[in-house]
């Protein structure tokens, strides 16, 4: 059976129709309402968008850190030593967030900050646990950081060239459309970093994904990593970081990325 087979045959497909029509619908609309709608809920002084723009990768780089933490570790059969694998990525988040306080930039102090106090209580509430369970959510997660955060947004980042809004001249006549790439300006806006870090807990869907749908745990983890990712994009827009398009396709990648690739590990599994 082929990947195209079983995606076809699978919940997965629907859900991954669903994903890219709405993302398509959205980028349409966005192409002649992003302007608009920045102009409408810009608040560079808002609280939520000042703590989006602080907090709101943190979750993403704690994950990222377990997730390392799980793949060295998984292939340890002691379950105790398992962990210690943690060590490696706590001593490197240390020395990144010494690094980064020296340079003043905070924003990267609290994200390493963040890696280490995630690999820090992961190990401690799955002493007893093996890793081995987790590898293929850990592997999934990397791939996702691995081809969104890092090769899509940040390759497109600086080839698109977008101003953002806080930065456009008063009469806003330096703003250009999401489908209209200006090349290497300097100007990073689409898409967006923060958004797609946001949604770095998707995969994490995975784990409840064969509870009920009625399930109060179920409900309550998709709410909170779903709603995690919305705030997260909206502070962006809130802030003038970014226009709705911009973060429309962090997320919508970051969506059909994780469908995928959780598709193409069932496959493997099944074989």
């Amino acid at each position: 059976m082929t990947f195209i087979t079983t995606i076809k045959e699978s919940f997965s497909a629907k859900l991954l129709i669903g994903v890219i029509l709405t993302w398509i619908v959205l980028a349409i609309i966005f192409a002649f309402a992003d302007l608009y709608i920045s102009i409408a809920v810009v608040d560079q002084n808002s609280l939520l968008g000042i703590f989006g723009r602080d907090f709101g990768e943190a979750p993403g780089w704690g994950l990222i850190g377990i997730s390392i933490s799980i793949l060295i570790g998984s292939f340890i059969k002691d379950i105790k030593k398992q962990k210690l694998s943690a060590l490696i990525v706590i001593s490197i988040g240390l020395i990144l967030v010494l690094y980064y306080l020296s340079e003043g930039s905070m924003l990267n102090v609290t994200n390493y900050s963040s890696m280490v106090i995630f690999t820090v209580i992961f190990p401690i509430l799955t002493l007893n646990k093996d890793w081995s369970e987790y590898r293929i959510i850990a592997g999934i997660i990397l791939t996702l950081a691995i081809i969104n955060s890092l090769l899509f947004v940040q390759t497109v980042k600086i080839l698109w060239g977008r101003v953002r809004f806080r930065d456009l001249l008063p009469d806003y006549s330096n703003f250009s459309p999401w489908f209209v790439p200006q090349g290497i300006t300097g100007s990073k806006s689409f898409p967006s970093g923060h958004t797609a870090m946001g949604f770095m807990l998707l995969p994490l869907l995975i784990l409840v994904k064969d509870r009920d749908l009625r399930d109060r745990t179920r409900i309550s983890v998709t709410v909170a990593i779903i709603g995690w990712g919305i705030f997260v994009a909206y502070s962006r827009i809130l802030i003038g970081a970014h226009y709705a398009s911009d973060v429309l396709f962090s997320a919508g990648m970051a969506s059909v990325i994780t469908i995928l690739l959780y598709e193409l590990v069932n496959l493997k599994t099944k074989s």
